[in-house]
Formats: C-alpha cells, sequence, structure tokens
C-alpha cells in the first residue's frame, strides 16, 4: 500500500503543470457555470439575504426605497422641475428611466467588486469564477424586478397604464442593459482583482453616466443643444447610440406613454438591434479576457 501511494506520487510529481483555463473556449465555460447553477443560485440567494441581514424588515426595505424614491420624483420633481422642463408626467418618464439605470448600475458595482468580496472561496476551492460576477449581477436583477412592479403600479395609479405597443421596447431596453453589464461587470471584476482602484472609479463613471443619459432630461433637449451651438451631427450619433442612453430611451417608450415620436431618435429599433449585436461581441471578447487573467487571482488575493 505505502509502495502504491509512493508510485502515484511520484507519478503526480512527474506530470506536467497546467493551468486550470487550458483550452477552456467561450462555449465550455458557459457550460462550465451551468454546471454549478445551484451554487450560482445559493450565492445570489446569499447577495439578497445579506444585504439586509441586520434590519428589522429585511427583504421590505428592497419595495420600500423605490416606494419612497417615486413618491419623491412625483410630488417635488414632478411638480417643479416638470413643468419648468415641459416634460408631462416627469414622475414616470424619471422613475421609468432610473429604473433601468440602478439596473445596469447596481449590476457593475456588484460584479466590479465581487471576486475580491469571495476571496476565501476563490482561494480554497475551484469554480468557475464567472459564478461570482454573475451572483451580483443576479442579486442586482431581484431588485430590479421589484422596482419594476413598482413602477407598473404606479402607472396604473397615476392614470397611465403603458398599454400601448411601445411597451415592447422594454424588452430589447433590458436586454441590452443584461448584455453589456455582463461584458463590463466580467472584465472590471478581473481588473479589479490587480488594480483595486477599479472598483472606486467604476463609481465616479456610474455617476456620470446618470447624468450622461436622458434621465432627468429629455433627448430633444441634447438635440436641441446640439443643433444650437453648431456641434458635429455624428457627435450627437455617438450620444444617442451609447447602450445607456438607448436602453434609458426605449424604457421611456415603453412606460411613459405621453411622449411621442419626436421625443425619441429616428429608427429606434434597429439602433438597439444593433447596439445588442454589438454587445454580444464584446460579452465574448470580456469572457475571454477574463479566462486570461483569472488564472492568477489566488496569487493576487
Amino acid at each position: 500500500m505505502l509502495e502504491d501511494a509512493q508510485t502515484r506520487f511520484e507519478r503526480l510529481s512527474r506530470a506536467p503543470l497546467s493551468p486550470i483555463t487550458a483550452g477552456s473556449g467561450f462555449w465550455a465555460s458557459i457550460a462550465e457555470v451551468l454546471s454549478h447553477r445551484q451554487l450560482l443560485t445559493l450565492l445570489v440567494r446569499r447577495d439578497i439575504k445579506a444585504r439586509y441581514k441586520d434590519s428589522v424588515l429585511g427583504l421590505l426595505w428592497v419595495l420600500i426605497n423605490p416606494i419612497v424614491q417615486l413618491t419623491v420624483y412625483y410630488v417635488v420633481m414632478g411638480q417643479f422641475l416638470g413643468a419648468a422642463r415641459g416634460i408631462p408626467e416627469f414622475a414616470i418618464y424619471i422613475f421609468s428611466g432610473l429604473t433601468i439605470y440602478a439596473f445596469f448600475s447596481e449590476m457593475l458595482s456588484g460584479s466590479t467588486g465581487s471576486i475580491v468580496a469571495n476571496s476565501g472561496l476563490v482561494k480554497k476551492v475551484y469554480v468557475p469564477r464567472e459564478i461570482f460576477p454573475l451572483a451580483s449581477i443576479g442579486s442586482a436583477m431581484f431588485t430590479f424586478l421589484v422596482q419594476l412592479v413598482v413602477l407598473i403600479v404606479a402607472c396604473f395609479l397615476l392614470g397611465s397604464p403603458p398599454l400601448t405597443a411601445g411597451l415592447l421596447y422594454f424588452f430589447p431596453s433590458v436586454a441590452l442593459i443584461i448584455v453589456y453589464g455582463m461584458a463590463t461587470g466580467l472584465l472590471l471584476s478581473a481588473l479589479n482583482v490587480y488594480l483595486r482602484d477599479v472598483q472606486y472609479l467604476t463609481q465616479v463613471v456610474l455617476m456620470l453616466a446618470m447624468w450622461a443619459s436622458p434621465i432627468v432630461y429629455s433627448w430633444t433637449m441634447v438635440n436641441s443643444v446640439f443643433q444650437q451651438f453648431n456641434f458635429p451631427a455624428w457627435l450627437l450619433e455617438v450620444y444617442t447610440n451609447s447602450p445607456l442612453t438607448l436602453a434609458v430611451l426605449g424604457f421611456h417608450r415603453a412606460f411613459w406613454v405621453a411622449g411621442t415620436p419626436a421625443d425619441y431618435p429616428p429608427g429606434l429599433a434597429l439602433r438597439m438591434a444593433i447596439a445588442f449585436a454589438v454587445g454580444l461581441v464584446l460579452l465574448w471578447i470580456c469572457q475571454r479576457v477574463f479566462t486570461r487573467l483569472q488564472g492568477n487571482f489566488a496569487q493576487e488575493l
């Protein structure tokens, strides 16, 4: 028995070392994540429960926060800023834009620090590293669904039910946010292991992204400013075709029934389709970069 054990040890010692990611392609990585879907579900539940672990109301805060936000937007911004900006039903307008933006923001901020936050698991056992940013995205999706329910109920209570064909824009808007959130989240979570400043830089960029998106102002206002100052037309196209801008405009088209076709850029559906195709390519690239970088996660942590 001792000789057998010693023989196996010598055989293993002579075996060449190879990285755990060697030969793993994009589809193989997806299959590996799917094979660990139970662990992914557990991590999502853990993230949701940990957020409100020591609070009395617990998960009710997920519902309370958007209700309070909507009330403030309706009473303060809707009655004052909305009238000043000439945007009808301003509370629904701003809350619908903030709902999809908050989804993207929570996805990105959570996934960026996910590998570092789970350093204990990363260093002790091997699981597909993509699971950790995906778990953060899953918990962000839970919060988004709760806010979405509040938004839909508010539309009916305020007499603006989104029962038009524009509601179909909901699906490409969410698809854009998920694809670009996953792609950027995977990349930033890997970079944050090597450079911890990435998570703080992400917060700054997300703050700028909110004000750079047509959430508290309309796309027509941006168009007017560009025409007033004779900015090049391609610069407006770059702004309009930003995935976050398109997702916000799509959510406005879905839930802000007071809007007219003039409030949106021409060919919005086609723009969203092209952006989604580009996002799929970006997701593949970011996952490949993540795979290359994950080999030294344990050493860096």
